[in-house]
């Protein structure tokens, strides 16, 4: 938000610098992250001076251009080649001297140097209005009044208007500030404990009267709820051209073209007191009734920018006797706004429902003055005040009448917040024991009524322009904001306090398994918890009305709460791959969101994504890609790091799986992961293969809590180890396998694995070779070839009889 500091001191006396007052406002909580110096003519006509045309002849080598000599002040005149084909001898004219920096009209600068025109030697240049940037005719040259004597500084003679301008990044929470009069009010309060006493100056609107009542504008307000208060009044006999260059500046000062008088007005009155307001052409107001209300979804209206909107049942319109002029709060329309022809205008000045602005800006993607301070919350106060304060403008520079009465609808007046303070409170919240007549004083100070006075704290009617404010705590934040923050003494004591954590806290594991990831190449990932509702139609496992939906989304791709971590990780894997980076290991720690019947619930995940290749190509080996096995080895390795190895693998697919497998502890699963279907792939644009896992860290977290370590001693006698070559079934797993060793030999058997495979020509038809290793160990006693050879024998005879295997 831009504040002009001249347009600051018209609402409170300033005798301090920028710098300093730009410091007090950052304490106050209007953090200034910016001072810009403005001028009303840009480089402010420095190098410019009165010039008088001494002779003016032909150039001798040019039909366009003529030779003159300028006397500006100084012992010798100079030569000056001009094409300008007004110039002539004995006018007095600007003149930007060599050095003197010039601006066009986008703002890029150039420097008057000196030099030669088709052979003649030029000394300066003699300037339109234009190139000054005090008009914008380039017809000819600008002539002066004869009175003025040469060498005097252009500056001295236009009104070029220095200002500084402050940006201010203004909260959320402070709609009170958003205008010139907010700042102020914040700033009477600075002043104050700083011991300076200012009175807020604001602009008299006693000189308001009705000249005529010879246009009746009706009013009729459908919506009262989303209209809360609403203002009207009519003037006629307006001519609409350039505002004076005052208006103009103050407009230009703070970012905003100026328009035409009317306009300009509204936009001065709501950059001055924060209430936005808007002029419609009288004679486009078909039966001379203002309807307030909402219209049918689908309904079309055209918007000022030409733009053709669909409007949505929630919509507040201003409407006319057959059809909508204006989207309420938010954006004007194309064939109702006040043009160079308008001669008579209704004046709108309202307090509109800050949700419904909200919602119906976001719903058509607009962001202007307007619904930014409506959405807000604006003083609901003031609506009339406004309305007399532009009005009165409109009249002075327009040579208007006011034709009606003002019609202001105020069924039920906005009622101002009552809190009560105490100041035990005060002081516990803030630390630092404040004087009671401090604390009234600043309150005074806020426009905070106190109602009554005890020992023990204070009654408070607060303002109802301060929505930010209605609970006790938000007082303190008041009090404490204008205090200063700064004035808050530091104890010289030190507490501190070591509470007993748990070495399985949620933070301590994920940073043990991020840690993990990040030393195996892998990057985290932070995506956004809000997402697109069209995600749910990609799985049947996400169900629309198992949605979080959001009251007020920012928009239309923001609507839900995530069902799922998967999507948000591929938005990520598709935007490195559109930007060559095509191989990628990540990981998120998130949550994801359910509604179950009007049950909310949440759920912690862990989701780790794969893809390209593993291993880059290198001099002596070539690229590896990534595949499903590595992703096994990833997610049994983080299960393993957490103490969780006797899982029980499970394949299976589903509508995001192409190929998967599920890693379960009893009948909890832990993890889920495999192949992303090239169906979901393809909604991202993505065509490489997405390794996707999926971890239920609540249930991670519970298994690991409870899984106990057993250490033992390092066994004493060797392991043996004895292979087999079997030949089996194409459909028998090597979890068959690993399954019935086990139940064979429960004691001695230590690891079984597999480390070869073998399918083809050589081999029956519908069979596979496996072979497998089996370790065996006593941590007694060292094995005899008589015990070995009988585990052995009693495993060949376990593989035949229950999977048909043979020995090769």
């Amino acid at each position: 938000m831009k504040i002009s500091y001249n347009w600051l001191k018209q609402f409170i006396k300033i005798n301090w610098t920028p710098e300093k007052t730009g410091e007090l406002l950052t304490d106050l909580g209007l953090e200034v992250e910016g001072i810009e110096a403005f001028q009303s003519v840009k480089g402010g006509l420095e190098g410019i001076v009165v010039g008088e045309v001494l002779t003016c002849v032909q150039h001798p080598n040019a039909d366009r251009l003529k030779v003159t000599t300028v006397n500006i002040g100084e012992v010798e005149p100079l030569q000056i080649v001009c094409g300008a084909p007004n110039v002539g001898a004995g006018q007095k004219v600007p003149v930007a001297t060599i050095g003197t920096t010039l601006y066009t009209a986008e703002g890029e600068s150039w420097e008057i140097k000196k030099g030669k025109i088709r052979g003649e030697a030029s000394h300066g240049m003699i300037c339109a209005e234009d190139e000054l940037g005090l008009g914008t005719s380039h017809d000819g040259i600008m002539v002066l009044s004869e009175d003025l004597k040469p060498g005097t500084l252009a500056s001295e003679i236009f009104d070029v208007e220095n200002d500084h301008v402050f940006e201010i990044g203004l909260t959320p929470n402070r709609a009170d500030a958003m205008s010139h009069y907010g700042v102020a009010r914040d700033l009477k309060a600075g002043f104050l404990q700083n011991d300076i006493h200012s009175e807020l100056i604001t602009p008299s609107v006693s000189a308001f009267h009705v000249d005529n009542r010879t246009l009746k504008v009706d009013i009729e307000i459908e919506s009262k709820k989303l209209a809360p208060r609403y203002c009207g009044v009519t003037i006629s006999g307006i001519k609409v051209q350039e505002s004076p260059a005052w208006l103009q500046n103050r407009l230009k000062a703070i970012g905003l073209t100026p328009k035409n008088n009317v306009v300009d007005i509204t936009n001065y009155v709501l950059h001055e007191l924060g209430q936005p307001l808007h002029a419609f052409d009288a004679t486009k107001i078909t039966g001379n009734k203002v309807v307030v209300k909402t219209l049918p979804t689908g309904t079309k209206f055209k918007t000022l920018d030409g733009i053709e909107r669909e409007l949505h049942e929630d919509d507040l319109m201003i409407c006319n006797a057959e059809k909508p002029m204006c989207i309420a709060g938010v954006f004007g329309g194309e064939d109702s706004g006040v043009t160079e022809g308008t001669t008579s205008i209704f004046l709108e000045s309202a307090y509109f429902n800050p949700v419904s602005v909200r919602k119906t800006a976001k719903r058509h993607g607009l962001n202007t003055d307007a619904s930014f301070r409506f959405e807000r919350g604006i003083d609901p106060n003031i609506t009339e005040y406004a309305l007399k304060r532009a009005a009165l403008l409109i009249v002075e520079l327009t040579g208007g009448k006011i034709s009606s009465d003002i019609m202001d609808f105020y069924p039920k007046k906005i009622d101002d917040f009552q809190v009560r303070l105490t100041f035990d409170h005060v002081n516990k919240l803030i630390g630092q024991e404040i004087p009671k007549d401090t604390i009234k004083q600043i309150l005074t100070s806020l426009d905070i009524k106190i109602n009554n006075v005890t020992e023990a704290g204070l009654g408070l009617t607060i303002p109802a322009y301060r929505n930010d404010v209605q609970r006790e705590v938000d007082v303190i934040e008041e009090i404490l904001r204008v205090y200063g923050y700064n004035n808050i003494e530091t104890t010289e004591k030190l507490n501190a306090s070591i509470s007993n954590s748990s070495r399985f806290e949620d933070y301590k594991l994920q940073n043990v398994v991020g840690n993990q990831l990040v030393s195996q190449g892998f990057y985290e990932i932070l995506s956004n918890s809000l997402t697109t509702p069209e995600y749910s139609e990609l799985s049947e496992q996400l169900k629309e009305e198992q949605q979080v939906k959001m009251l007020n989304p920012l928009s239309n791709d923001l609507g839900v709460m995530r069902q799922s971590l998967l999507f948000s990780g591929l938005e990520a894997v598709s935007h490195n791959i559109n930007r060559r980076r095509d191989n990628l290991k990540l990981f998120e720690f998130g949550k994801t969101y359910f509604d179950f019947g009007g049950k909310r619930e949440e759920f912690k995940k862990l989701s780790v994504l794969v893809s390209g290749d593993k291993l880059q190509e290198r001099w002596n080996a070539a690229a590896k890609p990534s595949d499903f096995f590595f992703l096994k080895g990833t997610v049994t390795a983080i299960l393993s790091r957490l103490g969780l190895n006797k899982f029980k693998v499970s394949p299976f697919k589903n509508d995001v799986f192409s190929e998967g497998i599920s890693l379960s502890i009893g009948k909890t699963t832990l993890v889920e992961f495999g192949l992303v279907k090239k169906s979901i792939l393809k909604k991202f644009g993505i065509d490489q293969h997405v390794l996707f896992a999926d971890f239920n860290w609540d249930h991670v977290l519970d298994m690991a809590k409870h899984n106990k370590v057993a250490y033992t001693e390092i066994p004493k006698y060797p392991e043996v180890r004895r292979d087999f070559a079997l030949l089996i079934d194409e459909h028998v797993t090597f979890e068959d396998i690993d399954k019935i060793a086990s139940q064979t030999e429960k004691v001695l058997l230590k690891d079984v694995d597999l480390f070869d495979v073998y399918q083809g020509s050589n081999l029956p038809k519908g069979k596979k070779s496996y072979a497998v290793s089996f370790t065996l160990q006593d941590e007694k006693k060292t094995l005899t070839d008589k015990q070995i050879d009988k585990i052995m024998s009693k495993l060949q005879t376990n593989f035949e009889k229950q999977l048909g295997a043979e020995l090769r």
